[in-house]
């Protein structure tokens, strides 16, 4: 994982469903420095179908030929994907600017984790997310392999033509889309676009990450993915068992404190008061976590430096640290102030049943 986010922009995951080349044959864009805005873009590939869905959000199915004529941007996600969150403000923003233009945008929600296949828990996620533009439940990967994607979040922009000129993995390059947006809709005669590019500035989650401070990578919990996990004796897969934490913490080590059964995605609680540390470097970290058993809340507290975060609070817990899980996402739990330097998080859970999936920060 540490070796994907430096090739690849601070994207949530290359996912471990690698896939075959497909229909889409890219264009390596990013090697090509060319001003957007004059370009003659490249035809990576056609649009493929957007058959296979689980569900669509927001709009029937769409179908080729009712996208005849449009121009399409595509919109890899997972709703606890940080980096995708970071996103959502451009994309949500071109969607209503442009949607009168000739612009369609189509999310397509592709699960990293088993509880984000659930539709349940997407209903529940887009209520809070405020996309008003369509979504296509993908949780069996179906376009996600039409497209042979690799990457959360990733952009894909298709002609009027149905021709895909233009993609875009991870975070950044949000002026650069927003031209060949523009180029694309010029080309397919759609005049008196709106003269300025969007303007906003994100706040909460979606809010930049702050990049010159960030020295911790995305650290996975479940045993498929861990690294870095410094409990004495390692992990031990599908068993319960009690750990410690070492008695000094490197930079990016983290340890389970407590009774924990580390599975595949997750590290589960088994019992009361259980703890994760982490010593970290960023302005923000969060933590993708839940309920084991939906309906049954879980009340914790995190420390950082051994006591209250006050200040330094994210917005799911307050300045004493408290908040509660209420069900799988991911969850702010520090934005600390300047300067930002080494600090050791801390979380306890009061109860059992907790879930741990994964650690990022911006």
């Amino acid at each position: 994982m540490i070796a994907r986010q430096l090739l690849v922009a601070a994207t949530c995951l290359s996912t471990a469903l690698f896939v075959s080349a497909g229909s889409l044959d890219r264009v390596n864009w990013e090697a090509q420095p060319v001003s957007a805005a004059t370009a003659q873009l490249p035809i990576e590939g056609e649009l493929p179908a957007l058959d296979g869905a689980k569900e669509w959000i927001n709009s029937p199915p769409l179908t080729g030929s009712a996208l005849r004529g449009k121009v399409v941007l595509v919109d890899f996600w997972t709703y606890t994907c940080i980096n995708w969150r970071r996103t959502l403000p451009y994309v949500r923003a071109w969607a209503e600017k442009y949607k009168d233009h000739g612009l369609v945008v189509i999310g397509a929600h592709t699960p990293e984790f088993s509880f984000e296949k659930d539709l349940g828990n997407v209903h529940r996620a887009m209520a809070g997310l405020a996309i008003p533009y369509p979504v296509a439940v993908d949780s069996d990967y179906v376009i996600w392999r039409a497209f042979s994607n690799q990457y959360w979040p990733a952009i894909y922009v298709a002609d009027a033509r149905g021709r895909i000129r233009y993609h875009q993995f991870g975070e950044g390059d949000y002026e650069q889309t927003e031209r060949v947006i523009r180029q694309l809709l010029t080309e397919a005669g759609n005049a008196n676009l709106p003269r300025e590019l969007v303007s906003i500035d994100p706040a909460g989650v979606e809010k930049a990450a702050d990049w010159a401070s960030v020295k911790s990578p995305e650290t996975y919990v479940g045993y498929e993915r861990a690294q870095y996990f410094a409990s004495p004796g390692n992990a031990t897969p599908d068993r319960p068992r009690v750990y410690a934490a070492p008695s000094r913490l490197r930079l990016n080590e983290w340890a389970l404190i407590g009774d924990w059964t580390i599975g595949p995605e997750a590290a589960v609680l088994n019992a009361a008061n259980g703890r994760v540390v982490y010593r970290f470097h960023a302005r923000d970290l969060n933590l993708v976590m839940g309920p084991g058993v939906r309906g049954t809340p879980i009340r914790f507290r995190v420390l950082i430096d051994g006591g209250p975060p006050g200040a330094a609070h994210g917005i799911d817990v307050d300045a004493e640290g408290n908040g509660t899980a209420a069900e799988p996402r991911m969850y702010q739990l520090i934005r600390q102030p300047e300067p930002i330097a080494d600090r050791v998080f801390e979380i306890e859970f009061v109860s059992p049943g907790a879930q741990a999936f994964d650690f990022t920060f911006g």
